[in-house]
């Protein structure tokens, strides 16, 4: 059985290594978050272990509309 993965672009998302804009994609892998930049091999991998301890549920901003 062939599975195809959904992958989803990450809006405004920057690559660490080759600094491209709007080149990241995220899926999931096997169960395992991916993140992958279409433009360079950079690949970065996070169990659901690892996103529970970096998600603190801490306010990034608050949006005000006018």
């Amino acid at each position: 059985m062939n599975t195809k993965i959904k992958k989803r672009f990450v809006a405004g998302a920057k690559c660490p290594k080759c600094k491209a804009k709007e080149s990241i994609v995220l899926f999931k892998e096997n169960g395992v978050e991916t993140v992958e930049c279409i433009e360079c091999d950079y690949r970065e991998q996070q169990t659901d272990e690892k996103v529970e301890k970096k998600a603190t549920g801490d306010v990034i901003g608050v949006f005000k509309p006018d």
